[in-house]
């Protein structure tokens, strides 16, 4: 409708109808809202650039401080380790980097000799500059700590006889053997003569390494205790248990004698006539009659016996004719001894005081050295790491005769050849046990005769290595005393679950010895760590006799199968790895080091990833523990 001027309402004004007119009015709105739009970007911009900057400030922070508390060494921030913290700062972040300006870095110590660490940077803003910030001042703070932190160590180590050779006799250097006494508890033992360079010498070396290198990065606050476990066919920890944890009886494969045999009789009669009193008087002449007990309840009588195993047996013989005679038969007597397993009361024994043994008329007591045999297991050649028998469980409570120990007693453990049977041997009085078939002319002293002495004639037959150590605070002094002894000798085959078994009983947080391994006074729990050395892979015989009796009588491990061939191997390593899964169970890092031989498939499988080394020779030994030790120093930073 066109605009009248004549009707009674006049027509709107230009302004008026352009302000009742919307069109276009979003355009004005965008328009309008451009600056605060503009703003928002802006910051949003500027805050990610502030983030940024920040993080990088703060990584660069971290190093500088870390580097200039790695560098420091007499407690204070001199010229060089300020040099050596400000590099590390520049070298992680530039300045002009998103055109920061004014970049500064201040590293200071603090009361407790760590060191701290300020960074400053200036930014320059981009869009919000339009709204007057030009540029962000951004600060962080740091600080580090360079220290091991409180930290158990327990060493696992092959004391075996190929130790004794050098690194290069790869096929054993068939070393002298020899007897020596223990000064610890005066007992005998046997070694190998060590080679010089010998790969236990450089054991002893590598050990005294790693505890230079723990010491050269500790601190003052900082705990550090360490253990031993030396290894062969078992590992000599008695002496660290209660007498509670041992069995009062034990059944050993032995002997008793049952009864005598006359090898000889030699008669010779008086000069004159005699009466039948004084004839009978000569019986005092005959060595005492000894009532025995046998283990199986029976009694019976033997001769005293000489050390040889004999006795000169005098028997009176009075006849009437010629008006009294008396005849003297002087019999040459020797004891009749039963082999199979016997019991025996080992309620004094384990305790370390010398008693009888029940297992010779004549000689002198025998006194425990403190190794073991282990509590009951089962036979298998795999194992679930959450449900071990007994002796693969760390923590079991020693409560019943079959979760307690028993102490290894090689005096009365006799080897019987292949013949598992009971079996009665008399003899010719040659052999000074009289071990030999009536019928026989040569003693058979290599196949019946004790564990102990069986090692003259057999090398590694049976073996006691060194007691082994709890966690403690040691100085080097004491390392030293430890590796250095006379009884840390080389002796006895490659049981490596053996060694692992003790090593982590000895360190398990949850087990007998926990106390041990406890965080200290408002401190966390400790790092835990094994080092497992062996010179080579795991070597059995079912001869020994060690933490499993003698296993071609006992068949602890093996059960019904052959222990000949690697069969024996075999059951032992599977339950070397299973008790190494264990101790990683309970996150304790594993550290193998294989010295001088090929690091198998069962040492690989023990370590934790990463953490198994192989030492060609005695330099290679001591840079590997070394690097064992390094890694276990830890740097960190605190905040």
């Amino acid at each position: 409708m066109q605009c009248n001027p004549f009707r009674a309402v006049p027509c709107a004004g230009f302004l008026t109808r352009l302000a009742r007119d919307r069109r276009g009015n979003v355009l004005a709105m965008m328009a309008a809202f451009m600056i605060p739009l503009a703003a928002l970007a802006g910051s949003a911009v500027d805050i990610a650039r502030l983030y940024t900057v920040k993080t990088r400030l703060q990584q660069a922070c971290d190093a500088g401080v870390l580097a200039g508390r790695k560098s420091m060494t007499n407690n204070t921030i001199d010229t060089s380790e300020n040099g050596q913290a400000q590099s590390f700062f520049k070298n992680n972040f530039r300045t002009g980097w998103f055109g920061t300006q004014n970049v500064a870095f201040t590293p200071s110590v603090t009361s407790d000799f760590q060191v701290a660490g300020k960074a400053t940077a200036d930014v320059p803003m981009t869009i919000t500059t339009m709204f007057g910030q030009t540029t962000q001042t951004l600060v962080v703070t740091c600080q580090a700590r360079y220290d091991v932190a409180d930290t158990d160590i327990m060493f696992v180590l092959d004391t075996t006889g190929s130790m004794a050779c050098a690194p290069a006799d790869v096929n054993g250097c068939g070393p002298t053997r020899y007897k020596y006494t223990r000064s610890v508890d005066g007992t005998v033992a046997y070694a190998n003569q060590e080679k010089s360079g010998s790969k236990i010498a450089a054991l002893r070396s590598a050990v005294l390494s790693f505890y230079d290198t723990m010491a050269d990065t500790a601190d003052s606050s900082t705990h550090i205790r360490y253990g031993f476990v030396p290894y062969t066919m078992t590992a000599n920890v008695g002496y660290l248990l209660q007498p509670s944890h041992m069995v009062n009886s034990w059944a050993y494969q032995s002997r008793q004698a049952v009864g005598d045999k006359v090898l000889k009789t030699n008669s010779s009669s008086n000069a004159g006539a005699m009466s039948q009193s004084s004839c009978m008087a000569n019986y005092s002449r005959n060595p005492a009659v000894k009532t025995i007990t046998r283990p199986d309840g029976t009694n019976g009588k033997v001769y005293a016996y000489a050390e040889d195993g004999t006795a000169s047996a005098v028997t009176p013989v009075w006849s009437s004719a010629n008006g009294g005679s008396c005849t003297l038969n002087r019999d040459t007597v020797i004891p009749v001894w039963r082999y199979q397993q016997w019991t025996y009361d080992v309620s004094v024994f384990k305790t370390g005081v010398s008693v009888a043994d029940p297992t010779r008329v004549a000689g002198p007591p025998s006194k425990w050295q403190g190794c073991i045999e282990e509590r009951s297991t089962r036979s298998s050649s795999s194992f679930d790491t959450g449900n071990v028998p007994p002796d693969l469980d760390p923590d079991t409570v020693p409560n019943t005769d079959d979760t307690k120990w028993r102490p290894l007693w090689p005096d009365v453990v006799y080897y019987r050849g292949n013949n598992p049977d009971n079996v009665d041997f008399t003899g010719n009085g040659t052999n000074p046990y009289g071990d030999v078939m009536a019928s026989d002319t040569t003693p058979k002293s290599t196949d019946y005769t004790s564990m102990l002495l069986y090692q003259t004639n057999a090398q590694n037959a049976y073996s006691c290595p060194k007691r082994a150590q709890r966690l403690a605070v040691m100085s080097r002094g004491d390392v030293a005393g430890y590796v250095n002894a006379d009884d840390f000798k080389a002796q006895g085959n490659t049981y490596h679950d053996a060694g692992m078994i003790w090593g982590l009983r000895l360190i398990s947080p949850t087990g007998l010895f926990a106390d041990d391994t406890s965080a200290w006074p408002g401190r966390q729990p400790p790092n835990r760590y094994i080092v497992f050395m062996t010179d080579g892979a795991l070597e059995t015989d079912p001869n020994d006799y060690g933490l499993y009796g003698i296993e071609r009588y006992d068949r602890r491990i093996v059960g019904n199968d052959s222990p000949d061939g690697g069969t024996m191997t075999s059951y032992h390593n599977s339950r070397f790895v299973a008790e190494c899964q264990v101790a990683k169970s309970k996150n304790i890092t594993v550290f193998v080091v294989a010295f001088g031989k090929t690091l198998n498939s069962q040492l690989s499988a023990c370590a934790s990833p990463g953490q198994a080394y192989y030492a060609a020779d005695s330099g290679a030994l001591q840079t590997a523990f070394q690097r064992i030790a390094s890694q276990v120093a830890s740097l960190r930073i605190s905040k």
